[in-house]
């Protein structure tokens, strides 16, 4: 179910972050290297702005659309991280793109409106596992990156990013491994105190369903590389999986309540 935003503020934090995002990368082969970062932070900050009001605004609001729009502001920030780090990295226009579409959907979806919470260590659960969805995401990026720079290798082709691919994959790794650990955090919190955090005892949902399987990958993942040593394509085939089982645990449940059935959860 399609909610209107009650707030026009709202609307045009968003609205701003999305033309931000967009701009940057229409015009990537106009704007100089120092054009695209200031226009790349502002809209990172247009973006931060938007989410934070859809929490905290005059109707708070949270669901699937949401959920994707902060662990696209979650890339975001590590890559700004990595740049420091690494100024050879390039994936900036693809992320702004990125950025644009997941605040978009936000404006379109904005889920349902948020209740006070019957437990104060709610937030806490939910800021884990947005955050494992952030980490998770960023490992897909690099992943991403990691295959492309391969195939330019195999193609002879300059990648021009100047990271060697043992280093993007070390990246890769990092990633999956803090987003494993956050993870298994969210998921003993959840079957902790089920019942203190909603009110009810664990049960076999489609959430919990997905969340326990994209762990139980994530862990095969892992040990295959530390004890087998996998790298390369079949690693991120495991991974991408991994990435796949729980995008569908909240924001795939939570799309199919929102719009699918156009119900309240």
């Amino acid at each position: 179910m399609i909610l209107p935003s009650a707030s026009p503020l709202g609307w045009l934090l968003a609205l701003a972050a999305a033309a931000a995002y967009a701009a940057p990368a229409a015009a990537a082969s106009r704007l100089s290297a120092e054009g695209g970062r200031i226009a790349l932070l502002l809209a990172w900050v247009l973006h931060g702005a938007a989410l934070v009001w859809g929490l905290v605004g005059e109707t708070p609001h949270f669901g699937f659309a949401p959920a994707l729009s902060m662990t696209a502001w979650l890339v975001l920030t590590a890559y700004a991280v990595e740049r420091q780090l690494f100024p050879q990295m390039q994936a900036r226009w693809a992320l702004a793109a990125l950025g644009a579409a997941a605040v978009l959907l936000a404006l379109v979806f904005p889920g349902q409106p948020l209740h006070v919470a019957a437990s104060p260590w709610l937030p806490l659960h939910l800021a884990l596992g947005i955050a494992s969805y952030g980490l998770f995401a960023a490992a897909v990026v690099h992943a991403w990156l990691m295959t492309r720079a391969e195939r330019q290798i195999r193609l002879a082709v300059d990648a021009h990013s100047g990271i060697p691919l043992l280093t993007l994959e070390r990246l890769t790794f990092r990633f999956v491994m803090a987003g494993f650990a956050v993870l298994s955090a969210t998921l003993i919190a959840g079957w902790w105190f089920s019942e203190t955090l909603y009110g009810r005892a664990w049960h076999w949902d489609h959430k919990a369903v997905f969340s326990v399987l994209s762990w139980l990958t994530f862990a095969v993942l892992l040990i295959g590389r530390s004890r087998f040593g996998w790298r390369g394509r079949n690693a991120v085939r495991v991974l991408y999986a991994g990435a796949a089982l729980l995008l569908l645990a909240y924001v795939g449940s939570r799309f199919v309540i929102e719009v699918v059935l156009g119900r309240a959860a």
